[in-house]
């Protein structure tokens, strides 16, 4: 005796709608997640920037005495006569050889600034970080380089903002969410919210002043 078996052709009604819902709770569930891996790349992505600004900082330093652009004086490759009248993305012209790439200057979340190919079309617009003008390698608690949406509550004077202790400093909403990194006068990168930088500026009171050139 024969059995025939019929062939089937495709899901049935049921099948499918299984396979719907399936695939719908996975998407509830894994969309949440992403803006959050997204955030944390261009967070770690900004503090990798960061980190080679401070040693281009530091490289440029080993050649020139230990300090910084912002010290030396103009016929020693330095600025320190011309300060107020520098802007950070002239600065970061001076660290050119340092630095390699300008893309280096930009924040994957500082959406309003698009990055450039070459230094010679840099400019305040096509940098998401500020300069702390009085950074030193050998004081650590100086602010050297940071996320820009930083502020003391105050409107800049010259683009030049005052962080010290009397102020409430801390990040705006502009880019990294009321958070922001800082590149300390070492070089070294910390990622901070702003009851952290507040804690970070009073426990580092030997240093009264950073003054921050903001892009």
């Amino acid at each position: 005796m024969k059995i025939f078996f019929q062939k089937r052709n495709g899901l049935t009604l049921i099948e499918v709608l299984v396979i719907a819902v399936v695939l719908f709770i996975l998407v509830i569930l894994l969309l949440p997640g992403l803006p959050r891996h997204k955030m944390k790349a261009s967070r770690i992505t900004c503090v990798k920037n960061l980190k080679q600004v401070g040693l281009s900082f530091r490289l440029w330093a080993g050649d020139r005495g230990g300090q910084y652009p912002m010290q030396p004086s103009t016929n020693q490759s330095g600025v320190i006569e011309i300060n107020d009248t520098f802007a950070t993305f002239e600065y970061f012209q001076l660290l050119a050889n340092e630095l390699g790439t300008p893309k280096v200057l930009f924040c994957p979340d500082d959406k309003k600034r698009p990055p450039v190919l070459n230094f010679s079309d840099l400019n305040k617009t096509n940098t998401s970080y500020f300069i702390g003008l009085d950074a030193n390698e050998t004081l650590p608690q100086t602010m050297l380089s940071g996320d820009r949406n930083i502020t003391n509550g105050f409107l800049p004077k010259r683009g030049i903002l005052e962080i010290t202790t009397n102020y409430p400093a801390g990040f705006t909403e502009k880019i990294h969410v009321s958070q922001g990194n800082i590149g300390w006068g070492d070089g070294s990168v910390l990622q901070v919210s702003n009851n952290r930088l507040r804690s970070e500026i009073i426990a580092n009171t030997g240093f009264a002043t950073n003054r921050i050139l903001l892009p």
